[in-house]
């Protein structure tokens, strides 16, 4: 009896380790169905892992974090140059999300130039 019981308990263990690892190798998460707070969290886990020695584009920070809460385009001559804003911080709880609750990314063509604080000043700078 005994025996029986271990070796069911090692096969559901030994089940819900492989399912477990399933679902954490390809269940994407989707920002657009998380709550605000995880919603911001996971914006800055993202924001936070990114370099530039790879080659970040607009179209892959979409496909990854959603519709931006805020986005300014402009066009120079042959470059266009735009900043999405996604919210990594909260400060107030009065139902709209501001440029001081996001981190900016910059883009130049669609490849990442620069993101943080900075970025919106050199977005500015460039009227």
């Amino acid at each position: 009896m005994l025996k029986k019981f271990s070796r069911y308990l090692i096969l559901g263990l030994g089940l819900y380790a492989l399912i477990a690892a399933l679902v954490i190798t390809f269940y994407k998460d989707d920002p657009q169905a998380m709550i605000w707070q995880d919603r911001e969290a996971f914006n800055k886990r993202y924001i936070e892992k990114l370099t530039l020695k790879k080659q970040t584009t607009l179209n892959s920070v979409l496909d990854y974090l959603g519709s931006p809460d805020l986005t300014y385009a402009k066009r120079e001559g042959e470059q266009v140059l735009q900043i999405i804003f996604y919210r990594t911080q909260h400060i107030a709880s009065d139902g709209i999300t501001t440029i001081d609750e996001c981190t900016g990314l910059l883009f130049k063509n669609g490849q990442l130039i620069l993101w943080g604080p900075n970025a919106y000043k050199k977005y500015q700078e460039n009227n």
